[in-house]
C-alpha cells in the first residue's frame, strides 16, 4: 500500500507576517524563507501584491521576490503571490510569479471590510484574474475565506460555499482552498464542507482542494486532522503559528507548521519536511517579533526525545 502524503504549504512569510505589528525588513523575510526552504518546504506563499497603505507589512513584495533563493522561476519550489485585483496580478506577473492565490469571501460585510467590494464582487474579480493568469501561463488558485463562519454575519450556509466553489471552478481555478479565517470550525464542519465541494471540484479540470485553518478557538489542529481524514492532501500552515487576518476582529494565528508536521509524522503521513529544522526556526521568529509565538512543539520538544549525550 503506497505511503500517504500531504503537502504542507508554508504561509508564514505572507499570511504569517501580515497581521504582526512588527514589520520585518526584506532581509529578515528572506532569512525566514530560507529557513523554510532548509526544512524542505517546496511550496510557499511569500508575498502579497496589495495596497501597501492597507497592509504595510507586505510593501516590499517585488524586493522579496527579487531576492528569494533561485528566483521566482525556480523549478523545484513554488513561490505563491497573493493578489486581489487586476493591478495586483499585473505586478505579480511582472515580478515573475508562477502561481497566484486570490481571496474570495463568503459574506458581503467581510468582503467590504477586507476588499472594498461584495462577496459576488470577489468572485467576479477572481474570474477576471484567472483568465489573465491562464493566458500568461500562471497557475490561478483561489481561497474561499470565511468558509466556515463570518466575523460580522455569523454562520455561513453550506450552500453558499458550494455555490461559490462551482463559480470559481467554472472560472478556471486550478485549486480551491477552504479557509476558516476566524477559527470557528470544528471537525464535523470540515468533513461536511469537504464532502459537499468535492463533487463540484470534479466538474473542473483536475481542480485540487486545499484547507487553511486558524487556531483562534484551539480547534485548528483537530480540523487539520479532519481534513486529512476526509482526503484533503494540501494544508496551509505557518511557522510558530504566527499570523491572522488584520481585517477580522480577534483573529489569531494559523496552525503552526511544526505542530502539524509532528502530528502527520506520528500518523505515518509523509510531508517531506524536516521537523527539527522547522522547530529550530521558531526561536529566531520569536526574536524577530519580540514575543513568544503560539506554536507548542518548540516549547515541549519532540517525542521521543533524543537520549542525552
Amino acid at each position: 500500500m503506497p505511503e500517504r502524503s500531504v503537502q504542507v504549504v508554508e504561509v508564514s512569510p505572507r499570511d504569517g507576517l501580515q497581521a504582526e505589528s512588527v514589520v520585518l525588513d526584506t532581509e529578515a523575510k528572506l532569512t525566514l524563507i530560507g529557513k523554510a526552504l532548509d526544512a524542505g518546504v517546496r511550496r510557499m506563499e511569500v508575498v502579497s501584491f496589495v495596497n501597501p497603505k492597507r497592509v504595510p507589512q507586505m510593501a516590499d513584495a517585488e524586493a522579496v521576490l527579487a531576492g528569494i533563493p533561485g528566483g521566482p522561476g525556480r523549478t523545484d519550489v513554488t513561490y505563491i503571490g497573493l493578489v486581489l485585483n487586476r493591478r495586483g496580478f499585473e505586478r505579480a506577473a511582472e515580478a515573475g510569479v508562477r502561481e497566484i492565490n486570490v481571496v474570495t469571501i463568503t459574506s458581503d460585510t467581510f468582503a467590504e471590510r477586507n476588499q472594498g467590494t461584495t462577496s459576488d464582487g470577489t468572485v467576479e474579480a477572481f474570474a477576471e484574474i484567472a483568465k489573465l493568469a491562464l493566458d500568461a501561463g500562471v497557475r490561478p488558485t483561489v481561497t474561499i475565506s470565511a468558509a466556515f463562519g463570518c466575523p460580522y454575519e455569523g454562520e455561513v450556509p453550506l450552500a453558499r460555499v458550494v455555490e461559490m466553489t462551482r463559480r470559481l471552478v467554472a472560472a478556471g481555478a486550478a485549486e480551491v482552498a477552504l479557509a476558516d479565517t476566524i477559527g470557528v470550525a470544528v471537525p464535523s464542519d470540515v468533513t461536511a464542507r469537504v464532502e459537499a465541494v468535492r463533487p463540484v471540484l470534479a466538474e473542473g479540470d483536475a481542480v485540487a482542494l486545499r484547507a487553511h485553518f486558524h487556531n483562534t478557538r484551539n480547534t485548528g489542529i483537530a480540523n487539520a486532522y479532519a481534513a486529512v481524514e476526509a482526503g484533503v492532501d494540501a494544508l496551509d500552515a505557518s511557522l510558530g503559528g504566527i499570523g491572522g487576518c488584520p481585517f477580522a476582529p480577534n483573529a489569531t494565528g494559523n496552525i503552526p507548521t511544526e505542530d502539524l508536521v509532528f502530528m502527520l509524522d506520528r500518523m505515518g503521513i509523509h510531508t517531506g519536511l524536516d521537523l527539527a529544522r522547522l522547530t529550530d526556526a521558531v526561536p529566531w521568529i520569536e526574536e524577530q517579533l519580540g514575543k513568544r509565538v503560539p506554536g507548542l512543539l518548540s516549547k515541549a520538544g519532540p517525542f521521543p526525545k533524543a537520549p542525552a549525550a
